[in-house]
Order: C-alpha cells, then sequence, then structure tokens
C-alpha cells in the first residue's frame, strides 16, 4: 500500500493519518518536537476518540520530513495557514515529481491574501505543480473519528490528479468526490470560517434559528461574490466546500470559529479565547485577510466587514448585529461590485435560447 506524509500534528493531519491508516495506508505524521510526537503517539495532545484509545499500527510518528516523505505518495499539509509558507519551504528539497501535494489547510495567507495552493505553488518548481490539489468539505474531524460517515472534496486543475486523491482518500464512511475548480473548493473552505464566526456570535447573542439562517445564506452570497471576482465558478459554492461546509460549521458545538463567535457574544477578549484553545481558529485571520481582498476589489462585504470591526477595531457584537439589520437590501443575488445576478440572468437566458 502507498505510503503517505502528513505534516502537521493537528487534530485535523491526526483525523487524516487515522482514516489513511484503516485503509491500510502506511502514514508517517510529523510533529514539530520528539514532546509533541509523544503526546501525539499516546493520545495525550487532543484526547482523541480512538478505538482503544491507540492510532492504527500503520500511523507512525517523527520529526524529520525527510524522513517522512521518503518514497511518500503523497504529502498532506495540515498546518495553519499563516504558517504553511515556512512548512513549504522545509519540505520542499523532498517533493518528487510524482507526488500528489495537498492542502488540508482552510485559510488565507494573511500577508499576501493569498490561498493555500498558491502559497505551495511558489515555493516549488514549476514541474510539481500539476499535483498540487486541496481537500475540503463538511468535516468535523472528531464526528469521522468516531465512525461518522461524511463527504468531502478532493480538486485539482487535472482531473486526472483528482481522482488519483479520490482513490486515495476513499473509504467505505468517507466518501470523495473530485472537482477542477481549486480556486472555489479552497475559498469555500476558507471562507466558511467567517461565516461560522458570525453565526457563533448570532448564538451567543441569543438571535435564534430564522436569523441564523439568513446570516448562514447571506453569507455564503458574500462567498460566491467573492469567489467569482477571484474566478471561481459561482456553483461550486452550492456544493460541499461551500454550502455544506457552512452548514456543518455554523451548526456544530465541535466547531472552533463558532465557538469563537459565541465566546466573543459573551464580551470574552479575542486574544483570551485563542489562547485558551488547543488548535487555532483560521477564521480569525481570513476574516482579516478577505477584508482586505474586498476593499482591494471594491466589493460589497457587509458580514466579513462588520466581524472585521469586531474583531480587530472594537465594534461590540450587538453594534455590528444593529449595523447589519440596517444595511440597505438589494435584490438577494445583487451588491457592490458583485457578478452573480448577471452569471444567473446570463444562464437564464441561454436556457431560453434552447429548441
Amino acid at each position: 500500500m502507498p505510503k503517505i506524509a502528513v505534516i502537521g500534528a493537528t487534530t485535523w493531519g491526526a483525523t487524516l493519518a487515522v482514516t489513511l491508516a484503516q485503509k491500510g495506508h502506511y502514514v508517517r505524521l510529523v510533529a514539530r518536537t520528539p514532546e509533541e510526537a509523544r503526546q501525539m503517539r499516546t493520545n495525550e495532545l487532543y484526547r482523541l476518540p480512538l478505538p482503544e484509545n491507540k492510532f492504527p499500527p500503520h500511523v507512525t510518528f517523527t520529526t524529520s520530513p525527510e524522513k517522512a516523505m521518503r518514497d511518500a505518495r503523497a504529502v498532506i499539509l495540515v498546518v495553519p495557514a499563516q504558517s504553511m509558507r515556512q512548512n513549504m519551504r522545509q519540505i520542499a528539497s523532498y517533493v518528487t515529481e510524482n507526488m500528489l501535494i495537498v492542502s488540508a489547510s482552510k485559510g488565507l495567507e494573511l500577508r499576501t491574501c493569498k490561498r493555500m495552493t498558491e502559497v505551495i505553488g511558489e515555493e516549488l518548481p514549476e514541474l510539481y505543480r500539476k499535483n498540487i490539489c486541496v481537500i475540503s468539505g463538511p468535516n468535523l474531524a472528531r464526528e469521522i473519528l468516531g465512525g461518522h460517515p461524511a463527504a468531502t472534496v478532493f480538486a485539482a486543475t487535472d482531473m486526472k490528479v483528482a481522482r488519483a486523491g479520490q482513490r486515495l482518500f476513499n473509504t467505505d464512511q468517507l466518501c470523495v468526490y473530485t472537482n477542477t475548480d481549486v480556486t472555489g473548493v479552497e475559498l469555500g473552505g476558507a471562507l466558511k470560517n467567517i461565516v461560522a464566526l458570525a453565526a457563533g456570535v448570532a448564538d451567543g447573542l441569543g438571535f435564534g434559528d430564522n436569523a441564523k439562517a439568513a446570516l448562514m445564506t447571506r453569507g455564503l452570497a458574500e462567498i460566491q461574490a467573492l469567489g467569482a471576482a477571484l474566478g471561481a465558478n459561482p456553483l461550486t459554492f452550492s456544493g460541499l466546500a461551500g454550502l455544506g461546509d457552512v452548514m456543518a460549521t455554523c451548526s456544530s458545538p465541535l466547531s472552533r470559529n463558532h465557538y469563537v463567535g459565541i465566546e466573543l457574544a459573551k464580551g470574552r477578549k479575542l486574544e483570551d479565547i485563542t489562547d485558551s484553545m488547543d488548535n487555532v481558529a483560521e477564521g480569525v485571520p481570513t476574516t482579516e485577510a478577505a477584508w482586505m481582498l474586498a476593499k482591494k476589489l471594491d466589493i460589497g462585504m457587509p458580514i466579513t466587514e462588520k466581524l472585521y470591526r469586531l474583531l480587530y477595531r472594537g465594534l461590540s457584537p450587538e453594534r455590528a448585529a444593529n449595523e447589519l439589520l440596517n444595511e440597505e437590501t438589494l435584490h438577494e443575488l445583487e451588491g457592490r461590485k458583485w457578478r452573480l445576478l448577471r452569471v444567473v440572468r446570463k444562464k437564464s437566458d441561454s436556457v431560453a435560447k434552447l429548441p
């Protein structure tokens, strides 16, 4: 069976390692330090719901990326978005021509506002870029580790690469779909964290399901608008990596970003909340990156803008909610510099012309 390297001792990294090992793959999980590797091996770090509290025998732990990637069929990067570039620089010399390079991180690089596959591509020779791909979807790690069924999307610009990833990851409990819209799949995974933060705030303020449903829907429209401006297919956001991920992370108590939103609504300081967490809430830096992109492209994203001000400019949750409720309302597929209404009209006109 293929050997697979997982870079990143995160909950999601461990989940993918376990899932692949249960399929029979030999997985080497790279930790940052010997102590972190020991804590992962003994399941002390995250206390994951593992059978008999043990990792499968096919999962081994190391601190050496070179050792982990030797003869590997794929390398999966499951690191915080803000450290992706640094990690890629450390492993770039071990990447080989036929190795799948999989991003499983859901965020945007704050300094450049770039997607993770873009960051990865900039740190690799052009020869290897065709094998860069992304996995994303409504995938709450502890549910998957608990044996619950789930579905996800494996995207690559080359369908042959996407299908290779699908074969590698597909199991009886994890149903893997393919897509060639890497931009859309990746943006869906990153930007839904912003909506999850906002949904957490709404829940923390006790707004109820009607308000949260409206927030999720309008948040998805903002994702579609920014995605379309960046070259994604708007229909991608109606799939697992968009709508599916929004639903899961806005509704589940297992969502880190939703938790941060709830705690913000209680009046806790952002720094205190994030310092108390085991894993990174990617929605926090992604909100700033998306806000910067929206400003650059002159796209109206009111939910993102209010959340940015809440996180970084001292806006209170109550004031943010009040401002959103008093926003000017237009056609629900229309906003400043949005293309969504035009896309829908073009498709409608095309259908009308059919014989």
